[in-house]
């Protein structure tokens, strides 16, 4: 491997550092790719894309993989790079405190490699002061350097899995350093293959700026929940009612099964946690209890279901139900916080005779999960969780 040609590491190739190599790479500069998970590394050099759901990626992996993007498991195999794009995941714990083990891990890896006058830029979506605290502790520590003897910045993904790569050629992105000459080097470097982008004063405002359009998102979902259930109630088609209330002043989101993802249900925790640990339980009453009406949106589906049950002349426990999409999102293969998943479960937990299908997995894949596979026109009553419909086959 030509160390010296590296111009920049992006360390982690999953859903969202993949598809930021191969754009970085179709830029015309040089990326190792650095995951430790080898047979994707190894799937990648072969110019195979391990992502199909992500559109145009196929075409990026099979022109660069190999060549101008080069995937390696081994950190040593970045050293002559002299920026480094860390995107590594940061989940949450069972008591929804941020979990950064993985992300720990990897910047100890990285401060061995670490030199004088790098530039370090995180993607990864945590609580705001993270990279001023957290990272740059760990790289001093594990480098040995001196924190002004580095650059350190962060620039949020702000991508979609599906279409990460027409967000990241399009959509506005942000990106602020931990100083000011940080945060103008590495505008300069992201420039380079990010066309819409704007430099924020810090890196802390840069990290609150995406932690709040998840927060955004998760409370006016709740709000649609709480509409939808109120229409329910009184009669009222809630999607005529909506196309009418939504004009450039008022955007009310869709109903759902509640949020799932890595994204949306996990960003207010980074908040909430904040003002628990300040004991500032005020500033955060909004954001809880939109978490508990998300989450709840399960059993409120799984009491509609019961209800469409009764309509059927077949004793109730007989009735096979079936949940058409177990996914967290239509068209993704992802799991994390998939509220269908838990819809699924709950049924079964309650002793009724659901099953699963979902377009995107086989039968033994259902059955991975502990679920009861079923095709469609087998099932009694079919509930689509993405179209918020029923159906009798």
């Amino acid at each position: 491997m030509s160390e010296e040609c590296a111009k920049i590491a992006v360390i982690g190739l999953g859903n969202a550092g993949l598809p930021l190599a191969a754009v970085v790479a179709d830029s015309g500069i040089m990326v190792i790719g650095v995951d430790i998970n080898e047979e994707r590394c190894r799937q990648i050099n072969r110019g195979e894309n391990p992502i199909p759901e992500e559109a145009g990626l196929e075409e990026l992996i099979k022109q660069h993989g190999g060549k101008r993007l080069v995937a390696t498991s081994h950190f040593e195999d970045a050293r002559g790079c002299r920026t480094y794009i860390v995107i590594v995941p940061v989940f949450v714990d069972a008591s929804n405190n941020p979990d950064f083990s993985i992300m720990e891990k990897a910047l100890r890896s990285l401060g061995k490699i670490l030199k004088k006058g790098d530039l370090v830029v995180l993607e990864t979506t945590f609580p705001p002061g993270t990279t001023q605290g957290l990272v740059q502790n760990r790289l001093c520590e594990s480098s040995g350097l001196l924190q002004n003897e580095f650059f350190l910045a962060y620039s949020p993904e702000r991508i979609m899995t599906g279409v990460s790569l027409s967000r990241l050629r399009e959509f506005p992105k942000v990106i602020g350093g931990r100083d000011e000459e940080s945060g103008i080097l590495a505008y300069q470097v992201y420039k380079k293959f990010i066309c819409n982008l704007h430099l924020v004063s810090s890196a802390k405002v840069a990290e609150m700026i995406k932690v709040m359009e998840g927060c955004y998102r998760d409370v006016n979902i709740a709000l649609a929940n709480e509409l939808f259930k109120i229409c329910q109630d009184l009669g009222i088609d809630f999607f005529e009612a909506r196309d009418n209330a939504n004009h450039q002043f008022c955007h009310i989101h869709l109903p759902s099964t509640g949020v799932g993802g890595h994204c949306i249900p996990v960003y207010p925790w980074f908040l909430i946690k904040e003002m628990e640990k300040r004991e500032h339980f005020s500033n955060c009453r909004l954001l809880s209890v939109s978490r508990e009406v998300n989450d709840e949106m399960i059993r409120y589906w799984a009491e509609r279901i019961l209800l469409e049950c009764m309509k059927i002349n077949k004793p109730l426990f007989s009735i096979k139900i079936c949940i058409k999409g177990i996914t967290f999102r239509a068209g993704v293969k992802e799991f994390y916080h998939s509220r269908n998943l838990a819809l699924a479960r709950l049924l079964m937990e309650k002793g009724l005779d659901a099953y699963v299908y979902d377009p995107l997995l086989s039968e033994h894949d259902v059955q991975t999960k502990g679920l009861c596979y079923i095709e469609p026109d087998k099932a009694d009553l079919l509930f689509d969780p993405f179209l918020l419909k029923f159906e009798y086959p």
